[in-house]
Protein backbone atom coordinates (compact mmCIF):
# COMPACT_ATOMS: atom_id res chain seq x y z
CA UNK A 1 0.00 0.00 0.00
CA UNK A 2 1.44 3.40 -1.04
CA UNK A 3 1.94 5.92 1.74
CA UNK A 4 -0.53 8.80 1.63
CA UNK A 5 2.16 11.31 2.55
CA UNK A 6 5.84 11.79 3.26
CA UNK A 7 6.97 13.11 6.64
CA UNK A 8 10.18 14.85 7.64
CA UNK A 9 11.48 17.19 10.32
CA UNK A 10 13.88 20.10 10.37
CA UNK A 11 15.08 23.03 12.44
CA UNK A 12 14.61 26.67 11.53
CA UNK A 13 15.98 29.87 13.02
CA UNK A 14 13.85 31.66 15.60
CA UNK A 15 13.85 35.45 15.78
CA UNK A 16 16.66 35.34 18.38
CA UNK A 17 18.78 32.96 16.32
CA UNK A 18 17.99 29.83 18.34
CA UNK A 19 16.67 26.72 16.61
CA UNK A 20 13.06 25.58 16.59
CA UNK A 21 11.43 22.43 15.20
CA UNK A 22 9.20 22.17 12.16
CA UNK A 23 7.46 18.99 11.02
CA UNK A 24 6.82 18.77 7.29
CA UNK A 25 4.15 16.67 5.57
CA UNK A 26 3.67 16.44 1.84
CA UNK A 27 1.73 14.33 -0.64
CA UNK A 28 3.20 11.00 -1.60
CA UNK A 29 6.01 10.80 -4.16
CA UNK A 30 5.07 12.19 -7.53
CA UNK A 31 2.11 14.21 -6.31
CA UNK A 32 2.53 17.96 -6.56
CA UNK A 33 0.82 19.86 -3.71
CA UNK A 34 -2.02 22.20 -4.63
CA UNK A 35 -1.86 24.45 -1.57
CA UNK A 36 0.13 24.80 1.63
CA UNK A 37 -0.61 25.52 5.30
CA UNK A 38 1.66 25.89 8.33
CA UNK A 39 0.11 25.30 11.77
CA UNK A 40 0.99 26.54 15.27
CA UNK A 41 0.08 24.57 18.36
CA UNK A 42 -1.87 25.68 21.41
CA UNK A 43 -0.91 25.51 25.07
CA UNK A 44 -1.40 29.04 26.44
CA UNK A 45 2.05 30.01 25.05
CA UNK A 46 3.68 27.91 27.76
CA UNK A 47 3.12 24.32 26.65
CA UNK A 48 2.67 22.22 23.55
CA UNK A 49 4.77 21.17 20.59
CA UNK A 50 4.45 20.73 16.81
CA UNK A 51 3.46 17.09 17.40
CA UNK A 52 0.04 18.26 18.57
CA UNK A 53 -1.12 19.16 15.06
CA UNK A 54 0.74 16.40 13.23
CA UNK A 55 -2.47 14.37 12.73
CA UNK A 56 -4.08 17.37 11.01
CA UNK A 57 -1.05 17.82 8.75
CA UNK A 58 -0.93 14.12 7.91
CA UNK A 59 -4.57 14.09 6.80
CA UNK A 60 -4.24 17.29 4.78
CA UNK A 61 -1.12 16.04 3.03
CA UNK A 62 -3.02 12.93 1.96
CA UNK A 63 -5.42 15.31 0.21
CA UNK A 64 -2.81 17.11 -1.82
CA UNK A 65 -1.91 19.89 0.63
CA UNK A 66 1.66 20.68 1.71
CA UNK A 67 1.46 21.01 5.50
CA UNK A 68 3.79 22.01 8.29
CA UNK A 69 3.57 22.21 12.07
CA UNK A 70 6.06 24.62 13.61
CA UNK A 71 7.24 25.46 17.07
CA UNK A 72 7.84 28.84 18.67
CA UNK A 73 9.66 29.86 21.85
CA UNK A 74 7.43 29.33 24.86
CA UNK A 75 7.04 31.72 27.80
CA UNK A 76 9.53 30.75 30.46
CA UNK A 77 11.45 28.68 27.89
CA UNK A 78 13.14 31.23 25.67
CA UNK A 79 10.31 33.71 25.15
CA UNK A 80 10.16 36.77 27.40
CA UNK A 81 6.75 37.84 26.10
CA UNK A 82 4.10 37.12 23.50
CA UNK A 83 6.05 39.43 21.19
CA UNK A 84 8.77 36.78 20.95
CA UNK A 85 6.17 34.15 20.09
CA UNK A 86 4.72 36.28 17.28
CA UNK A 87 8.21 37.02 15.95
CA UNK A 88 8.94 33.29 15.80
CA UNK A 89 5.68 32.64 13.97
CA UNK A 90 6.77 35.14 11.32
CA UNK A 91 10.09 33.30 11.01
CA UNK A 92 8.31 29.97 10.68
CA UNK A 93 6.02 31.33 7.97
CA UNK A 94 9.04 32.62 6.05
CA UNK A 95 10.80 29.26 6.34
CA UNK A 96 7.66 27.40 5.29
CA UNK A 97 7.30 29.71 2.29
CA UNK A 98 10.85 28.84 1.21
CA UNK A 99 10.08 25.13 1.48
CA UNK A 100 6.82 25.61 -0.41
CA UNK A 101 8.54 27.52 -3.21
CA UNK A 102 10.79 24.51 -3.79
CA UNK A 103 7.61 22.55 -4.42
CA UNK A 104 6.09 25.06 -6.81
CA UNK A 105 3.89 26.90 -4.29
CA UNK A 106 4.14 30.68 -3.98
CA UNK A 107 2.59 33.04 -1.41
CA UNK A 108 -0.87 33.19 -3.09
CA UNK A 109 -1.19 29.46 -2.43
CA UNK A 110 -0.12 29.43 1.22
CA UNK A 111 -2.09 29.65 4.47
CA UNK A 112 -1.27 29.70 8.16
CA UNK A 113 -3.31 28.58 11.11
CA UNK A 114 -3.28 27.02 14.52
CA UNK A 115 -5.14 25.94 17.59
CA UNK A 116 -6.13 28.16 20.54
CA UNK A 117 -3.11 30.34 21.42
CA UNK A 118 -1.41 29.15 18.24
CA UNK A 119 -4.39 30.34 16.22
CA UNK A 120 -4.12 33.73 17.93
CA UNK A 121 -0.44 33.95 16.99
CA UNK A 122 -1.13 33.01 13.37
CA UNK A 123 -3.95 35.54 13.09
CA UNK A 124 -1.94 38.31 14.77
CA UNK A 125 1.00 37.73 12.42
CA UNK A 126 -1.24 37.66 9.33
CA UNK A 127 -3.34 40.71 10.29
CA UNK A 128 -0.56 43.06 11.44
CA UNK A 129 2.75 44.24 9.95
CA UNK A 130 6.09 43.48 11.59
CA UNK A 131 7.34 46.28 13.85
CA UNK A 132 10.16 47.15 11.47
CA UNK A 133 7.98 47.83 8.42
CA UNK A 134 4.61 49.14 7.32
CA UNK A 135 4.25 46.30 4.79
CA UNK A 136 1.58 43.62 5.34
CA UNK A 137 2.36 40.64 7.51
CA UNK A 138 3.99 37.41 6.26
CA UNK A 139 3.09 36.24 2.77
CA UNK A 140 -0.06 34.32 3.63
CA UNK A 141 -3.16 34.16 1.46
CA UNK A 142 -5.56 32.69 4.06
CA UNK A 143 -5.83 31.67 7.71
CA UNK A 144 -7.53 28.67 9.33
CA UNK A 145 -8.15 29.08 13.07
CA UNK A 146 -9.13 26.18 15.32
CA UNK A 147 -10.86 27.39 18.51
CA UNK A 148 -8.83 30.65 18.50
CA UNK A 149 -8.26 32.61 21.72
CA UNK A 150 -7.87 36.35 22.26
CA UNK A 151 -10.36 37.59 19.68
CA UNK A 152 -11.73 40.44 21.82
CA UNK A 153 -9.45 41.06 24.78
CA UNK A 154 -11.09 44.42 25.46
CA UNK A 155 -14.18 42.57 26.69
CA UNK A 156 -12.27 40.97 29.58
CA UNK A 157 -12.69 42.46 33.06
CA UNK A 158 -9.89 44.92 33.99
CA UNK A 159 -8.51 42.74 36.77
CA UNK A 160 -8.37 39.75 34.44
CA UNK A 161 -6.67 41.92 31.81
CA UNK A 162 -3.92 42.82 34.27
CA UNK A 163 -3.39 39.16 35.19
CA UNK A 164 -3.20 38.18 31.54
CA UNK A 165 -0.72 40.99 30.82
CA UNK A 166 1.55 39.62 33.52
CA UNK A 167 1.16 36.06 32.24
CA UNK A 168 2.17 36.94 28.66
CA UNK A 169 4.98 39.29 29.69
CA UNK A 170 3.69 42.67 28.53
CA UNK A 171 3.37 46.01 30.29
CA UNK A 172 0.16 47.08 32.00
CA UNK A 173 -2.34 48.61 29.60
CA UNK A 174 -1.00 46.84 26.52
CA UNK A 175 -3.33 43.84 26.36
CA UNK A 176 -5.74 45.35 23.86
CA UNK A 177 -2.83 45.74 21.43
CA UNK A 178 -3.16 41.97 20.97
CA UNK A 179 -6.95 41.92 20.64
CA UNK A 180 -7.62 40.53 17.16
CA UNK A 181 -10.93 42.32 16.68
CA UNK A 182 -9.00 45.59 16.76
CA UNK A 183 -7.06 44.52 13.64
CA UNK A 184 -10.12 44.01 11.46
CA UNK A 185 -9.77 46.23 8.42
CA UNK A 186 -10.27 45.92 4.67
CA UNK A 187 -7.68 43.67 3.09
CA UNK A 188 -7.34 41.06 5.86
CA UNK A 189 -6.78 37.56 4.42
CA UNK A 190 -9.75 35.22 4.02
CA UNK A 191 -10.35 33.24 7.21
CA UNK A 192 -12.08 30.07 8.26
CA UNK A 193 -12.74 29.65 11.98
CA UNK A 194 -13.72 26.35 13.61
CA UNK A 195 -15.28 26.75 17.05
CA UNK A 196 -17.41 24.82 19.51
CA UNK A 197 -20.58 26.36 20.87
CA UNK A 198 -19.56 25.34 24.40
CA UNK A 199 -15.97 26.56 24.28
CA UNK A 200 -15.06 27.47 27.85
CA UNK A 201 -11.96 29.50 26.92
CA UNK A 202 -13.37 31.69 24.13
CA UNK A 203 -17.20 31.79 24.28
CA UNK A 204 -18.92 31.42 20.93
CA UNK A 205 -20.67 34.81 21.19
CA UNK A 206 -17.31 36.58 21.03
CA UNK A 207 -16.29 34.54 18.01
CA UNK A 208 -19.52 35.43 16.24
CA UNK A 209 -18.89 39.10 17.03
CA UNK A 210 -15.38 38.86 15.54
CA UNK A 211 -16.79 37.21 12.42
CA UNK A 212 -19.40 39.95 12.03
CA UNK A 213 -16.83 42.75 12.42
CA UNK A 214 -14.57 41.09 9.87
CA UNK A 215 -17.41 40.77 7.36
CA UNK A 216 -18.52 44.38 7.91
CA UNK A 217 -14.94 45.40 7.15
CA UNK A 218 -15.26 43.76 3.75
CA UNK A 219 -13.38 40.55 4.52
CA UNK A 220 -14.23 36.92 4.01
CA UNK A 221 -14.56 35.27 7.40
CA UNK A 222 -16.42 31.98 7.68
CA UNK A 223 -17.32 30.55 11.08
CA UNK A 224 -17.95 26.81 11.24
CA UNK A 225 -19.74 26.01 14.50
CA UNK A 226 -19.76 22.63 16.23
CA UNK A 227 -22.75 22.14 18.51
CA UNK A 228 -21.99 21.34 22.16
CA UNK A 229 -18.24 21.12 21.46
CA UNK A 230 -15.75 22.49 23.97
CA UNK A 231 -12.21 23.81 23.64
CA UNK A 232 -9.85 21.46 21.80
CA UNK A 233 -12.72 19.60 20.13
CA UNK A 234 -10.81 19.21 16.86
CA UNK A 235 -8.21 16.70 18.04
CA UNK A 236 -8.55 13.01 17.10
CA UNK A 237 -10.61 11.16 19.68
CA UNK A 238 -12.06 14.33 21.23
CA UNK A 239 -15.75 14.75 20.45
CA UNK A 240 -15.64 13.00 17.09
CA UNK A 241 -15.17 16.16 15.01
CA UNK A 242 -11.65 15.60 13.68
CA UNK A 243 -12.69 14.38 10.23
CA UNK A 244 -15.27 17.15 9.89
CA UNK A 245 -12.62 19.78 10.64
CA UNK A 246 -10.21 18.26 8.13
CA UNK A 247 -12.90 18.05 5.45
CA UNK A 248 -13.91 21.69 5.87
CA UNK A 249 -10.29 22.89 6.07
CA UNK A 250 -9.25 21.00 2.93
CA UNK A 251 -12.27 22.30 1.02
CA UNK A 252 -11.52 25.87 2.10
CA UNK A 253 -7.85 25.70 1.13
CA UNK A 254 -8.42 23.93 -2.17
CA UNK A 255 -11.25 26.30 -3.08
CA UNK A 256 -9.54 29.57 -2.07
CA UNK A 257 -5.81 29.25 -2.67
CA UNK A 258 -5.08 26.08 -4.63
CA UNK A 259 -2.99 26.20 -7.77
CA UNK A 260 -4.87 25.87 -11.03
Amino acid sequence: MTAACRESSMLFAAADGSELPMLVFEPADGTRPQAGVVWFHGGALREGSPDGLAPHCRKLASRGIFAGSAGYRLLGRGAASIDDCIADVRCAVEQFARLAAMRGLEAPHLASGGSSAGAHLALAAAMTPPESTTAPGPGIAAVVALNPAGLNLRSIEPAAQRRLEQQVGIAAGRLTEYSLIEFARPGNPPMQIHHGTRDEVEPIDGVRQFRDVMVRSGNECTLVEYDHAGHGFHYPGVGGHFDDVIDATALFLLDRIATT
